[in-house]
This record gives C-alpha cells, sequence and structure tokens, in this order.
C-alpha cells in the first residue's frame, strides 16, 4: 500500500541578515555588504504516514512544524531531502494534487473577509471544478456537522474567532480532500467550539478515510484524535511512536495520589516520606489536588514500593499511581532535545 505521507532526509534551511550594529560606520558597511547567517529550520526528518492516519505532530514555538507541513502542502521548496504525499511530488503543485489536498491553518484568514461564507465557498467551488450536485450535497453536509446554518450568510469579518473557524474548517474540505494539514485548527476558541471541531475532525476521517497530520498546543486534541505522534524540537525529529508510549519512554515519573482519612493521618506524611527517602526511593515532590487529597511524585521504578508503604503507615481512603499528564512529558521531551 502506497504511504499517503513519505519523507526522507527533508531540510529546510532559510539564509537572514544578520541585524548591524548600532552607528554611521556599520550601517554604511551593511548597507554595502550585508551580512547574513543561515538557519536549519528543520533537519533531516524522515517519517512515513499511512493512508487513513490520524498523526500527531508536536513541538514547541520554532521547532520547525509550520515549515515542514509547508513544505508537504508544496508551499515551501525544500533544501534537502525528498517527500511524496499520495504519491506525488508536492512541490511541483500540480492542480491534480491541490485538489486532493488541503492546509488548514488557525491564525491565517482563507476565505474572503467582506464576503459572506456561502459566497467563498462558491469560489472555491470554481476553482476546484467540482461539480455543482456534488458540490451542494458536501456543502449541506458541512454546514449541518459544524452548526452553520446562522453563520453563513454573514460576512466573515462580523464572525468570532471560533465561528469563523468553523467556516474556514468548511470552506477547505467542500473538494473533499485526501490529505488534511491541520495546524492549530483550535487556535483561540473555547472548550465548546473545541470539542465540536475535535468531533467533526475524527468523524470525517471515519467517514472519509482521509489522512491527517496535526499539530496543536492543546494536548486535549491529540489525545482525542492520535494514536501516533511524531515530537520535533530545534527542527529535529525526537519521537515517532504510539502516545502511549511516549510516558514510557520519556516520562521517568509516576504520580501517587492519595485520599487521607483524617488530618492525623496528613500531619503523618512528611514522616513517612523521610522514611521512604531514607529507604533510597527516589520521591521528588509532593501537592495536593483541588479535592483535598496529596499527591507524591516518585520515580517510575520506586513507585510500587512507595505506595506500598504510604498504605502501611498511613490510614488511606483511596489511593492511585499514574503516569504524568501528557504534556509534562512532551516538555521532558523539549527539555532532553
Amino acid at each position: 500500500m502506497t504511504a499517503a505521507v513519505d519523507v526522507d532526509q527533508l531540510a529546510k534551511s532559510f539564509r537572514v541578515p544578520v541585524r548591524a550594529e548600532s552607528g554611521l560606520r556599520a550601517s554604511t558597511v551593511a548597507l554595502f555588504r550585508r551580512q547574513h547567517r543561515v538557519v536549519e529550520a528543520v533537519h533531516e526528518v524522515t517519517f512515513t504516514i499511512g493512508p487513513g492516519e490520524v498523526v500527531g505532530f508536536l513541538g514547541p514555538n520554532g521547532a520547525g512544524k509550520t515549515t515542514t507541513l509547508k513544505m508537504l502542502a508544496g508551499l515551501l521548496l525544500p533544501s534537502a531531502g525528498t517527500a511524496r504525499v499520495l504519491g506525488v511530488d508536492p512541490f511541483r503543485r500540480e492542480p491534480e494534487f491541490l485538489r486532493r489536498i488541503t492546509m488548514v491553518m488557525g491564525n491565517r484568514n482563507q476565505l474572503q473577509w467582506d464576503l459572506p461564507a456561502i459566497d467563498s465557498y462558491e469560489l472555491r467551488r470554481a476553482v476546484f471544478r467540482i461539480p455543482r450536485d456534488r458540490f451542494v450535497a458536501t456543502r449541506d453536509e458541512l454546514i449541518e456537522l459544524l452548526d452553520l446554518a446562522p453563520l453563513i450568510d454573514k460576512p466573515v469579518r462580523q464572525l468570532s474567532l471560533g465561528e469563523r473557524m468553523r467556516v474556514e474548517l468548511a470552506g477547505s474540505l467542500l473538494h473533499e480532500p485526501e490529505m488534511l494539514f491541520l495546524d492549530e485548527p483550535t487556535l483561540g476558541l473555547d472548550i465548546t467550539v473545541q470539542r465540536r471541531v475535535r468531533r467533526f475532525i475524527a468523524d470525517y476521517n471515519e467517514r472519509t478515510g482521509g489522512t491527517i497530520l496535526l499539530t496543536s498546543h492543546y494536548m486535549a486534541d491529540v489525545e482525542a484524535l492520535c494514536q501516533r505522534v511524531l515530537v520535533i524540537h530545534h527542527g529535529r525529529l525526537l519521537f515517532d511512536g504510539a502516545l502511549t508510549s511516549l510516558a514510557d519512554r520519556f516520562g521517568a515519573t509516576k504520580t501517587i495520589t492519595v485520599q487521607l482519612h483524617d488530618d492525623a493521618s496528613r500531619a503523618e506524611l512528611p514522616a513517612v516520606i523521610a522514611e521512604a527517602r531514607s529507604r533510597g526511593l527516589a520521591i521528588t515532590g509532593t501537592g495536593e489536588t483541588a479535592t483535598g487529597a496529596v499527591t507524591v511524585l516518585v520515580d517510575r521504578k520506586d513507585a510500587p514500593r512507595a505506595a506500598a508503604l504510604v498504605l502501611e503507615r498511613l490510614d488511606v481512603v483511596d489511593v492511585s499511581i499514574e503516569d504524568p499528564p501528557i504534556e509534562d512529558v512532551i516538555e521532558r521531551v523539549f527539555t532532553d532535545g
């Protein structure tokens, strides 16, 4: 089976000017002999995505996520390496290829600002040469799924950020693309709209079998939609695998959450922690949840013995041992990378 995305040693460097020192002499020299430096945004990235996969693409700001997506969509020419999307070289920007992909950027407008969304949809129908009956059926389905009926007759500039994101998403899918590059599709949206967009993306993948590469700073997006993640930092791919295995590989700690019976047990907790440390157990911190439960952060290998000691020494109502939040795991990846 042909991969939906096949990337091999993909790299992108930018030549940027060096800011001149202050002063007339330095400014004059810079005017005639401008100094430049090379910034490597993406460094020899390699990965493959199968048809129908929904893959999370994670990394901090400036890690190279958007640059990679733009190369895969054919918007940027790579400095080195190769990429094929749906079996095609994306950098040729052939019309047939463009009809099979879409790119949604949460901080960019693609619809006409002063026109109602319904008019921009008609424009996209003409651009992509979508047959009228197919266009109407797809448009009406998207309007229903994203609850757009009250919005599509309003100029886009009058819509809120959440409303605009929904009509933008629908507009990007009118030609029923096989490959979706989603760059922060829920950026700045409230929780309710985020959930609605997530449900829609999952439904689109299930109904059409479309392949999705998703970047997001909201881990809830990734956890709800993706079983596999790519982690990039400083332009280098640090991790490619199952989301569940990310914590196993990089999560060095476990969180023990304990609901104590009374204040007397709570008062004894510091002594128990001191005893655990005297036994060589690596307890790195404690805290308290909103419900009053106590949390103990402990090295993964020591979690069973630490929990056993707490149960033995204290009057415990409930106890749980969990992996750290995925956000903390990702932060650890970035720090180690």
